[in-house]
């Protein structure tokens, strides 16, 4: 391969990029997509203490931003592990938040 062809595919990736062929945000940012086993079955047990912290931090970092929204539902879900009347689990929680990030990074929900 010359130089010109490896400038011509440098150019046709970069057009691909543009075109909508993007790569999923959490492999660009080389997050491991999987849960690992010892976390996806893992027990938590209620406690009140942990659950209200949690959720006092989700309370200050709420604010008008979209982004601060997002985090504060995040913690609020996290705080759901330490509820004895909910029913999650670190899987569920690190599911819904990707398909939450994945509808933002594709500009949001079309209707």
């Amino acid at each position: 391969m010359t130089d010109a062809d490896d400038e011509t595919a440098d150019r046709d990736g970069d057009d691909a990029k543009r075109d909508g062929d993007d790569e999923d945000p959490l492999a660009a940012a080389g997050v491991d997509p999987v849960v690992p086993d010892e976390a996806s079955g893992a027990e938590f047990a209620p406690d009140a203490e942990v659950r209200e912290f949690i959720r006092e931090v989700a309370d200050d970092v709420r604010g008008d931003s979209s982004e601060s929204k997002q985090l504060s539902a995040v913690l609020y879900r996290v705080s759901d592990l330490y509820d004895d009347e909910e029913e999650t689990s670190p899987e569920e929680i690190y599911l819904n938040v990707r398909h939450i990030m994945r509808i933002k990074s594709e500009g949001g929900l079309r209707r």
